[in-house]
This record gives C-alpha cells, sequence and structure tokens, in this order.
C-alpha cells in the first residue's frame, strides 16, 4: 500500500490557481459584453435624439440618460444641417477585474452610427 496522504492538497495547490484564472475571464468577458450592449444602446439613444436637435449637448445628454451615470465619451460629426447625415460615436472602457485588468486595459466599447437629420 502507497503512501498518498497529502496527494490532494498538492493537486488542488496545483490547480486552484488556473481554476480562479479562468473563472475571473469568464466573468470579464460578461462584463465587456455587458457594456457592449450599454454602449449599442446609448449610441442608439443619442441617434434619435441628434436626428431631432443635432448638437453635441444633446447626444451627450441622451446617452447618458440612456444607460445611467456611466463614463461614456460621445462624438457627433458629419452634417448637422436639415437633411444631413450626422455620425454618433460612443466609447466606453468596460470595468476590469483584478489580475486580468492590467492584461485587457486597453479594451474599449465603441459604437458609430449614421442619422439623417430632420428638417426644422
Amino acid at each position: 500500500m502507497s503512501d498518498t496522504r497529502g496527494q490532494a492538497t498538492v493537486e488542488l495547490a496545483l490547480v486552484l490557481p488556473v481554476v480562479v484564472v479562468v473563472v475571473l475571464l469568464v466573468v470579464q468577458v460578461g462584463l465587456v459584453a455587458r457594456e457592449r450592449v450599454l454602449v449599442v444602446h446609448a449610441a442608439r439613444a443619442a441617434a434619435r435624439a441628434v436626428a431631432v436637435d443635432p448638437t453635441p449637448a444633446g447626444a451627450r445628454s441622451a446617452a447618458t440618460e440612456a444607460v445611467g451615470s456611466r463614463d461614456l465619451d460621445v462624438g457627433l460629426t458629419g452634417d448637422l444641417s436639415a437633411g444631413g447625415l450626422a455620425s454618433v460615436t460612443v466609447v466606453s472602457r468596460p470595468p476590469m477585474l483584478p489580475l486580468l485588468g492590467r492584461v485587457l486595459s486597453r479594451v474599449e466599447v465603441r459604437e458609430r452610427l449614421s442619422v439623417r437629420v430632420e428638417g426644422r
């Protein structure tokens, strides 16, 4: 009969760090996916607002109201006159978890939508 005392403890010590990193990675992917959905929603709200009020302040206000108080960069470009084609760009950085935050620190979520500006 061989001596196997402590084998499970050694196996746990070897496998546990890998399991923790995999779980954190799965959660981080979920956070990035959630941020993507919020940025798309904010861009759609900003584009709807720009169609009737083509001002950067109106686009920013509509985007932040749509997703709550988040740190969003909202840009407005294109022809803002009646009948013109305006483009709204919304950029955000998803929250980062410990350990993975340093590896994925440059990840940003971006959405760009174009809309025809209504006449006044």
